[in-house]
């Protein structure tokens, strides 16, 4: 298996937020989630290791611009503040924006002692996210930021006639997601517009393939809209990225992002949300 290989079963699949809300997963070891990849262990660490690493240094090399790292400063969070990230496996990876984003806000602004949850498991849907955000709520957050919906968009198959959740039924879960947040917390919002993909790659790549997984840019932008409609702040990552995105920022499956994109997409949450109030 090659080390690209490797990286997308790290991205993509990832055993330990995938199983954590069975009994007894936070207990299961490096050895237990490279063994459900059919992976060695050594490999499974030694590749989640640089991954890690990576992320660390795509943070550093951000707040290096100092716009960005005024940006940073900028950022509506009071000393304490909780932060929950919230979504799929756009959010859940372990080079996703939100843990860039977790490590900017540790090294820029440490002393505030700001804490960023990450709340995302692969796959999801709207509706999942409706069962999954009572522990978000229940977590008493002072913002939620929501990168949700691109599985609602998915199809499966090579002759779909549908996509997994129908757009009415996204706008409803969404807007059900935003009635529930508001009602029962005081926590700010900021919503992230799924991003497009590259559709031909989709189709072709072999690890997608396998579980019969489509995507069309048309059934995405459908959810961008529901997204930017709704009440609130939005960051629209869709158009922002562009339909599709440019090659360097997608990995070869043309869904999920590179460190390259993953920093991207932090860039935009950063240079979105500082001008917050």
């Amino acid at each position: 298996m090659s080390d690209e290989q490797v990286r997308w079963l790290l991205k993509v699949i990832q055993p330990e937020r995938t199983l954590a809300s069975l009994p007894g997963a936070a207990s299961l070891s490096q050895v237990a989630h490279a063994g459900l990849l059919n992976l060695p262990v050594e490999i499974y660490a030694t590749e989640l290791g640089r991954m890690q690493k990576e992320a660390s240094e795509a943070a550093g090399a951000l707040l290096a611009d100092e716009a960005v790292a005024l940006m940073v400063d900028r950022l509506p969070l009071r000393k304490g503040a909780k932060v929950v990230a919230f979504g799929d496996s756009l959010t859940s990876e372990p080079q996703s924006w939100a843990v860039i984003l977790r490590e900017m806000l540790a090294r820029r602004r440490g002393t505030d002692e700001i804490s960023l949850t990450i709340s995302a498991v692969a796959g999801e849907t709207t509706t999942h996210g409706l069962v999954r955000v009572a522990d978000t709520i229940n977590s008493l957050p002072d913002w939620i930021l929501f990168l949700v919906g691109t599985n609602d968009a998915r199809t499966q198959g090579p002759h779909p006639t549908k996509t997994l959740v129908h757009h009415e039924e996204t706008a409803r879960n969404i807007a059900e997601l935003r009635q529930r947040v508001s009602g029962e917390t005081t926590a700010n919002c900021v919503w992230i517009t799924p991003p497009a993909v590259n559709e031909a790659q989709v189709a072709a790549h072999q690890g997608l393939a396998r579980f019969g997984v489509r995507f069309r840019n048309e059934d995405l932008e459908r959810v961008a809209k529901i997204v930017r409609e709704g009440d609130g702040a939005v960051i629209d990552a869709y158009s922002t990225l562009g339909s599709p995105p440019p090659s360097d920022l997608l990995m070869d499956d043309g869904l999920h992002f590179t460190l390259a994109g993953q920093k991207r997409i932090a860039l935009e949450v950063i240079r979105g949300w500082s001008k917050l109030k």
